[in-house]
């Protein structure tokens, strides 16, 4: 009887000493199933912290558009015609500005007006750039811009002048941050290149500050060659900010 024990102890001990634990364990499918969503979601974990990069990013977004003038230009109508007939759509081209020397613009395309609004500001305010500003109000030198049939024409002019431009380009300077500017718009009334031929003639746009770097002198010796004497040469020279 004890060899008989010993006999069926011996095939069954496994299953008596870990029979009763590791053969669920071994067996567990389901569990090894719930440690697979569980690496799923520390999966979902990493998402949601790629997730949380991208909703800081779209916050910065924010912040920087709550920081900048949005002019809406002009909006048109579209239509593509495909194998059923046509579908219409809406065009839109926007102006961003800091008010404080940086503009863009853009345009985009969609099914409906705000989301093709949407596209040309993020277009816009990604085509920004830099104007150097006399004063951080007006132009430091006349400019000529062209663009296709459009030919634009912007001029510096003294305080209390305003924005004398009308449709695109008022919108351009008003979110460019000018405050006296005299222009006239010469050939074609197409908003698009009305305004093309505008941001043509601000990137000819150069600061006395940038003229000296480049010919390696002074500011005040650039703006007595203009018949100004050395002390008003040089207190224009430190008003100068770009």
């Amino acid at each position: 009887m004890a060899d008989e024990n010993q006999i069926q102890a011996q095939p069954g001990a496994p299953a008596a000493v870990e029979g009763g634990e590791q053969p669920q364990t071994e067996n567990r499918g389901p569990g090894r199933g719930r440690g697979n969503r569980g690496g799923g979601d520390r999966n979902r974990g990493d998402r949601g912290g790629r997730g949380r990069r991208d909703d800081r990013r779209g916050n910065r977004d924010e912040d920087q558009g709550e920081e900048l003038i949005e002019k809406l230009v002009h909006i048109n109508r579209v239509s593509k015609t495909v194998k059923g007939g046509k579908r219409f759509g809406f065009a839109a081209l926007v102006v961003v500005g800091d008010g404080k020397g940086r503009a863009g613009f853009g345009h985009g395309k969609a099914r409906e007006v705000p989301e093709a609004i949407s596209k040309a500001t993020a277009a816009a305010k990604k085509a920004m750039v830099r104007v150097p500003l006399k004063e951080g109000r007006t132009l430091h030198h006349d400019g000529l811009g062209h663009f296709g049939a459009g030919k634009v024409t912007v001029r510096s002019a003294p305080a209390g002048t305003g924005i004398i431009a009308g449709g695109p380009m008022r919108a351009v300077f008003e979110s460019l941050g000018v405050a006296d500017v005299v222009t006239k718009s010469n050939g074609t009334s197409n908003p698009y290149n009305m305004i093309r031929a505008t941001f043509a003639a601000l990137g000819e746009q150069t600061s006395p500050k940038s003229v000296a770097q480049r010919r390696g002198k002074k500011v005040a010796d650039l703006l007595r060659r203009g018949g100004a004497s050395a002390d008003v040469a040089q207190a224009d020279a430190e008003a100068i900010a770009e």
